[in-house]
């Protein structure tokens, strides 16, 4: 963990692969971030909770504090891995149902760096909805990881591997 005020949110959806986030987790962890995980409610099924926050030292949220709960950390920066085609629309439509897209919706407007490495198979990512939500969250400086040399849709059932290290490389830009 960092101790220099870096505060890393690492907001996770409902993917298969979510159940590896810990690999981010380890990656931003060693690039001197301290993290905070963010899962929206669909994502807490594909994750392991204990071993998260083992591994952070802080709980995995899910849901708006309580009032009188303490505040965590502001975020110096956000990424969100793996990023369903669902939570991608809903945050470039600016959706705050629940807390993980409460945090998304605001950070643009507080200056807080967001990268966004998307999880999306090839039947989606072909879809008008979705090229266009890509198009609008970069228009609103928001990273998103998807193109060639960076997240490539896959065909259903066939991820093998994802690519976590792309958003702590995207990270260090974004931060620098």
């Amino acid at each position: 963990m960092s101790d220099d005020g870096r505060t890393l949110y690492v907001i996770v959806s409902a993917a298969g692969i979510a159940s590896d986030v810990g690999q981010l987790v380890t990656l931003a962890q060693a690039d001197g971030w301290t993290v905070q995980v963010i899962a929206t409610p669909s994502a807490m099924p594909f994750i392991d909770a204990e071993a998260l926050e083992a591994q952070t030292g802080r709980p995995v949220r899910s849901r708006y504090r309580a009032p009188g709960d303490p505040r965590p950390p502001r975020a110096t920066a956000i990424v969100v891995a793996p990023a369903t085609f669902n939570t991608i629309n809903k945050f470039a439509q600016g959706h705050a149902e629940n807390y993980a897209l409460g945090l998304l919706a605001e950070a643009p407007g507080l200056g807080i760096p967001v990268v966004v490495l998307p999880c999306v198979q090839t039947a989606l990512a072909s879809r008008i909805p979705f090229r266009a939500s890509v198009d609008q969250l970069r228009a609103e400086g928001i990273r998103v990881l998807f193109g060639p040399g960076e997240f490539e849709p896959h065909e259903p059932g066939a991820l093998t591997d994802f690519p976590w290290h792309l958003a702590v490389e995207a990270l260090r830009q974004e931060t620098a």
